[in-house]
């Protein structure tokens, strides 16, 4: 399953990609709790979901688990819907929400076919000492410590292949910590790297 756009075009700045191999995902939840843990979303966000299926009839049936990322659109819907330009698909093929322009108006929300975008209302894990000391380094931006009326609360929030990690040469702490090697991450303008292989595979598809 791939989440990016399948035609980066004659680009040579990097275009970045995941996919993922749905053979190799055993269900564990690692990729969730990692980018929680990463990106210190509030309760009942998570950027990275996995769907769980039942697939046959007893007693022969089987489990299936789809990861659930935000797909990066070549043309995002939730780019079309919203009132002041705040959500844009940026060169690097990345989808990325600009907090300081967002409005929380959540049409975006309403226009993705994933469900992969939340709205953050300001709560917090107020059991964890320290949480709310440190913001989430989303966009490569310390915002500081969270402070209701102050972004990104009241804003709209989403996965953007840890976009921060990225600018530190480093991959989305979801591949990282994949204990089923299940995610590759990279460039598809790269021809020889290998997730462009892997997205021209007969097998690779995009969800919806």
């Amino acid at each position: 399953m791939t989440a990016a756009a399948r035609d980066p075009g004659s680009r040579h700045e990097p275009y970045w990609v995941m996919v993922i191999d749905l053979q190799k995902c055993i269900g564990c939840d690692t990729c969730t709790v990692s980018c929680k843990a990463e990106n210190r979303t509030p309760p009942g966000v998570s950027y990275n979901v996995v769907l769980e299926m039942e697939l046959g009839e007893y007693p022969n049936t089987r489990r299936a688990y789809v990861p659930r990322p935000c797909m990066q659109c070549d043309s995002p819907p939730c780019a079309g819907v919203c009132p002041v330009g705040a959500t844009y698909k940026g060169e690097s093929g990345i989808v990325v929400i600009d907090d300081d322009r967002c409005i929380g108006c959540r049409y975006c929300i309403a226009a993705c076919p994933y469900g992969a975008r939340s709205f953050d209302f300001g709560e917090n894990y107020d059991e964890m000492l320290g949480y709310t000391e440190v913001q989430a380094p989303e966009y490569g931006v310390d915002r500081g410590p969270r402070r209701r009326g102050e972004t990104p609360i009241g804003t709209v929030r989403k996965c953007t292949f840890c976009l921060h990690r990225i600018h530190r040469g480093e991959e989305p702490a979801c591949v990282e910590t994949c204990i089923g090697d299940a995610r590759y991450f990279g460039d598809l303008n790269d021809p020889n790297s290998v997730v462009a292989k892997l997205a021209a595979s007969p097998r690779a598809f995009r969800l919806k």
